[in-house]
């Protein structure tokens, strides 16, 4: 059965429930905006909440705020909750905080009191150190309350970057967002879309044809497939709404209430650890890609690998795993994707990842397998040296626990960025198959003797030659290993024995700064 089907399934198992309850309070407003609702293929944002948390635990807040408006005809209708339902409850046990916006009641455009029930959660999630998780269904401002609503954004602007690594920030769009509704879930640390029924731009399809002449249609511009591939701007694109909370869920297990508290582990009896199927990933031709996801789940806890931004930068791979029930950030260079190069994509993707985890105390693991970074006037021309800083700056900047495997390539510049010794890594492991050099093989020597190959007889032999002098000298691990730059080569089959280990021993690691406001990360 399809999800969209067993969605929609729900949906009407959840109409009919509601419907015969007939509760105006907790319809919101009546029968007939519900079912407006699901005919969009929607759930209400109440049973949004109620899907979300533990059965039973959900505390409303603000359930009878109604606007104070009274221009342009607000006066003579207003509805208890004024177009958001806001509160708190439980996630798998675990205390969370909640808003979710009503489309149904003008359009779930912000408001002054709107505003202020969001800005009621923000700071009690604040102070009280749990997650807060905000379903977005809006327009954005309330046009007729002027320039009080744009002050409500405002509000909510600030808090999210107050709380800002001191909370865990979860948006999902659950419809058309737009105008100043798209500013606060970009600032929030994780975004989930809906394919088919979420949008989120600056200004709609109409304003862009009356302004650029483009045509373009709101899943073009602004869809889930588009921020999931093109912009980046959301980490998850779902097949519908109950997968998108799904996913909320199980991205809350992998993270801390708040920076000062450790992510939940999960019970696990260590056994041998030993995983023979590693040794085999690595193709003998080193120009052969080899996708770094089986290499990740070879290592990691089965099926515990949950992926953050599949879609965008495929040349790099991002997510949170367990290890030993432990969790972890993830950070791979994935060489079936532009032989896993650095760009400017990949690094901005890498860098607010790494900056996530080092907010919320999660143990970085870097799987390196990287030529170098992607040549080009594109490239250049739009920052990779700045873009490519931020990778360099999040790496250097963190200070929870870091391990890097190098499972082959580790070239020049990428080399360094990638979690080095040099920027403050705690532990690099390398396997046999490992390559640490300024660039391959063929590249130095056709550089180093140029002159002498130019001058050879039979210039291709002397290049192959020089090439295997050059390999033997320089693409391998032991070189590095001579000189500390790795504290160990294993066989692949050590690997999850070895990590378990290593960061068994670096759970207590404390690292400081040096005394400053904040650091002025290359933006």
């Amino acid at each position: 059965m399809s999800k969209r089907k067993v969605s929609s399934e729900l949906l009407q198992q959840k109409f009919d429930e509601l419907a015969r309850r007939n509760d105006e309070a907790e319809l919101g407003g009546g029968v007939k905006r519900l079912e407006q609702q699901h005919a969009r293929g929607k759930l209400t944002a109440r049973e949004r909440v109620l899907i979300l948390l533990d059965e039973g635990s959900f505390e409303e807040l603000g359930k009878f705020v109604v606007h104070r408006s009274t221009d342009f005809g607000l006066d003579k209708e207003s509805y208890l909750g004024d177009g958001v339902v806001t509160g708190y409850g439980t996630v798998n046990g675990r205390l969370v905080y909640v808003f979710s916006q009503d489309f149904t009641v003008f359009g779930g455009s912000l408001s002054e009191t709107h505003a202020e029930k969001i800005v009621k959660v923000m700071d009690l999630a604040m102070k009280n150190g749990a997650p807060l998780i905000g379903l977005n269904d809006s327009g954005g401002a309330r046009i007729q309350e002027g320039v009080v609503s744009l002050g409500g954004y405002a509000d909510i602007f600030y808090r999210n970057v107050m709380a800002s690594g001191v909370i865990p920030q979860i948006s999902a769009i659950m419809g058309p967002c737009a105008g100043g509704a798209v500013y606060s879930p970009a600032m929030t640390d994780f975004i989930f879309m809906v394919e088919g029924t979420s949008f989120m731009f600056v200004t709609g399809p109409n304003v862009v044809k009356t302004v650029t002449h483009e045509n373009v249609t709101a899943e073009e511009l602004g869809g889930a497939t588009t921020h999931s591939t093109k912009s980046g701007v959301t980490h998850f694109a779902s097949a519908n709404e109950v997968e998108c909370i799904a996913g909320i869920k199980t991205l809350l297990s992998y993270m801390p209430q708040n920076c000062e508290d450790d992510a939940p582990r999960v019970a696990y009896a260590e056994g041998n650890e030993s995983r023979p199927v590693l040794n085999d990933l690595i193709p003998a031709n080193p120009n052969q890609p080899y996708d770094m996801r089986e290499v990740i789940n070879g290592v990691m806890d089965d099926a515990s690998f949950f992926e953050v931004h599949k879609n965008f930068a495929e040349n790099i791979v991002v997510g949170f795993a367990r290890l030993a029930g432990r969790s972890i950030g993830i950070v791979g260079n994935q060489p079936a994707s532009l032989a896993g190069v650095l760009d400017i994509d990949s690094s901005v993707k890498a860098a607010r990842f790494v900056r996530f985890c080092d907010c919320f105390n999660i143990p970085l693991l870097v799987f390196e397998d990287v030529p170098g970074f992607l040549p080009g006037t594109d490239q250049e021309w739009n920052a990779i040296i700045t873009n490519g800083a931020k990778l360099l700056y999040a790496f250097s900047e963190a200070t929870v626990p870091r391990i890097t495997v190098i499972t082959r390539k580790a070239y020049g510049g990428a080399y360094d960025v990638m979690n080095s010794k040099h920027i403050g890594a705690d532990l690099n492991y390398a396997w046999p198959s490992a390559e640490i050099a300024v660039m391959g093989a063929k590249g130095a020597s056709e550089i180093i003797f140029k002159k002498e190959i130019a001058e050879a007889v039979n210039p291709e032999e002397k290049l192959a030659e020089k090439v295997e002098d050059y390999t033997t000298k320089f693409a391998n691990p032991y070189r590095a290993a001579n000189r500390g730059f790795v504290d160990e080569v294993i066989f692949p089959d050590q690997t999850r024995e070895k990590l378990i280990k290593a960061f068994k021993m670096l759970e207590n690691k404390v690292a400081k700064l040096p005394k400053k406001k904040h650091g002025n990360i290359p933006l």
